[in-house]
C-alpha cells in the first residue's frame, strides 16, 4: 500500500503547529526532532522533517506529496503548486518597514534605494507592480538589522507581532502579502495517493472546523423560542427538548467563532438563560 509523504518544518515557528493539527486528525507519530523522517502507525503517512526553505523544490520533485508551509513560501519559491487548505495557523504578513524617523512614507519612495530582504522574488513583483525600481540587498539572516547599521533604506520582511520591528525602531508602510499556514501538495499525487489525500483533507476539515465553533446550550421561556431560533445560525436547525420546569426549553447549538459574542449578546437581549459554552474536538458534517 502506498503512503503519503507529507514534510513539516524540522524547527521553526510552524513546526508544534503542524505537529499538532496531524495528532488531532488522529494520527500516531514521534515528535522526530532529532530525525529526518518518521512514520505514523495508525495511518499510510510518512512525515519529512525539512529545513523550510527546501520544501517547495521536494513538492516540485515529487519527493514529498504534501507539506505543512506558510503561504508566504508558497508566494517566494512555490506559486506553481496547488494550495489544498489553508489551516488558519501562523498569521503572519510580509511587510515593507523603514526606520521612523526616516522621511520615507511607503514603498513609492523607495525609488533607487537599497531594499534588505529574504524574500527577493515577492520583494520583486511588488516593486514591479507598483512600479518601482529599487536595489533588492539580499540577507538570509537578521534582516531588521539592516537599517540600524546603513546597509539599506528598508526592509521587506515577515511580520507577526510587530514587536521586532519595535525593538529596531522600524515602522510598518507597506503590507505586501497576508499568509497563513496552508496544506500544499505536489502535481504529481497518483490516484492512489489522491485517495489518502481525501481521507486526511476530511480529518483536517473535522478538526478546523471544530476549531472554529462553539457547543452552545441555553434555557429559553417557550414564548421567545421562535426569536432565539430566528438568531441561531446552527448547522440546520438547533435541538429543542422542553424542561421539568413547564413553558420552558433546552436549546442546543453550534456557533462559529467569529460571530459568537455578537450572537451571544442578541441571545441574551432575547431572554435566553444560563447560557453554557463548551469547545468541540471534532465536528463532521
Amino acid at each position: 500500500m502506498e503512503k503519503l509523504k507529507i514534510a513539516i518544518q524540522k524547527s521553526g515557528r510552524l513546526h508544534d503547529a503542524s505537529f499538532k493539527i496531524l495528532k488531532n486528525c488522529g494520527i500516531s507519530i514521534e515528535n522526530g526532532r532529532d530525525q529526518l523522517k518518521v512514520e505514523a502507525s495508525n495511518f499510510p503517512l510518512e512525515i519529512f522533517y525539512l529545513r523550510n526553505g527546501d520544501i517547495p523544490q521536494y513538492l516540485r520533485d515529487g519527493i514529498a506529496d504534501l507539506a505543512i508551509v506558510g503561504e508566504n513560501l508558497l508566494y517566494e519559491k512555490g506559486d506553481d503548486l496547488l494550495i489544498q487548505k489553508r489551516l488558519g495557523f501562523s498569521k503572519c504578513k510580509v511587510s515593507l518597514a523603514i526606520p521612523k524617523q526616516s522621511t520615507i512614507k511607503g514603498v513609492k519612495d523607495l525609488e533607487g534605494m537599497q531594499i534588505a530582504t529574504s524574500y527577493p522574488n515577492t520583494l520583486q513583483k511588488y516593486l514591479d507592480k507598483q512600479g518601482v525600481n529599487a536595489n533588492i540587498h539580499l540577507i538570509t539572516g537578521s534582516v531588521e538589522i539592516a537599517p540600524n547599521i546603513g546597509l539599506a533604506d528598508a526592509i521587506c520582511d515577515i511580520v507577526s507581532s510587530g514587536s521586532t520591528l519595535f525593538k529596531n525602531n522600524l515602522t510598518e508602510s507597506d503590507v505586501i502579502l497576508k499568509s497563513e499556514a496552508v496544506l500544499a501538495s505536489s502535481p504529481t499525487l497518483s490516484k492512489e495517493k489522491q485517495g489518502l489525500l481525501d481521507k486526511l483533507m476530511f480529518r483536517i476539515d473535522a478538526v478546523l472546523r471544530a476549531e472554529n465553533s462553539k457547543y452552545v446550550l441555553l434555557n429559553a421561556p417557550n414564548d421567545k423560542l421562535e426569536e432565539i431560533i430566528k438568531i441561531l445560525p446552527g448547522l440546520r436547525s438547533p435541538t429543542i427538548m422542553p424542561l421539568a420546569e413547564s413553558n420552558w426549553s433546552s436549546v442546543h447549538t453550534v456557533i462559529t467563532q467569529e460571530k459568537f459574542w455578537e450572537i451571544i449578546d442578541e441571545l441574551k437581549s432575547a431572554g435566553a438563560e444560563s447560557i453554557l459554552v463548551s469547545s468541540i474536538e471534532k465536528m463532521i458534517l
